[in-house]
């Protein structure tokens, strides 16, 4: 059967996404608001009708196709410098939770909490919804023996904000990367057919602009 490389393509580029927002906020503070919105709001739909719908339309993702297709082109991103090794560890925290049926039904139950919230306070990136999202990964993921060291400003990573910022990011990624799983993808993609995957993200950009 032939892979869906634009399926395939696009759920990366939420992986990307969120771990590129993560690298960007470690190391300045600052995140760009509709970016991580759509990374947020991607953990709440669980049962989509397509990969776009995770994200609203592939209009959303346009920051990760950006940095996907540069990262796979080997050019380097001075402003997310550490984005590529975050992904590789989101894809590996993955493929641990993925056996895991515990800590996928904890995370299931508090993020259906979230979402409560979310609708409550009519914002999905409110703090006390990042605040829930955040302590789901801390009581789940966080326990695994592999950890993603995130690298940035002291200054901005000591912050209960930003902290809670990065984990629910974390989170999102992990996400995205359970979507590219269903939908085909593979680590070795990444190493083997990175112009296929470079290629399908080119196309959504042409859409996209």
């Amino acid at each position: 059967m032939a892979k869906n490389w634009q399926d395939i393509s696009l759920a990366l580029a939420g992986v990307f996404q969120s771990t590129a927002l993560v690298d960007q906020i470690a190391r300045s503070g600052y995140l760009p608001s509709e970016p991580y919105q759509c990374a947020i709001a991607s953990l709440f739909e669980q049962n989509p009708n397509s990969t776009e719908a995770v994200y609203g339309g592939p209009n959303g993702l346009d920051m990760g196709l950006r940095i996907m297709a540069q990262l796979l082109d080997n050019r380097p991103d001075k402003e997310h410098p550490n984005t590529m090794r975050y992904v590789m560890g989101v894809l590996h925290l993955q493929k641990k939770l993925n056996k895991d049926t515990q800590s996928l039904s904890f995370i299931a139950e508090r993020l259906a909490q979230s979402q409560r919230q979310a609708e409550h306070f009519d914002n999905v990136t409110h703090d006390s919804v990042i605040a829930n999202i955040a302590s789901a990964y801390s009581e789940s993921i966080s326990r695994y023996k592999f950890r993603i060291q995130v690298m940035g400003d002291a200054s901005y990573l000591q912050q209960q904000r930003i902290a809670e910022q990065v984990r629910a990011l974390l989170l999102a990624g992990i996400r995205s990367a359970t979507l590219w799983r269903q939908v085909g993808g593979s680590r070795l993609d990444i190493l083997f057919h990175r112009k296929r995957l470079l290629r399908a993200a080119e196309n959504w950009l042409q859409e996209i602009n």
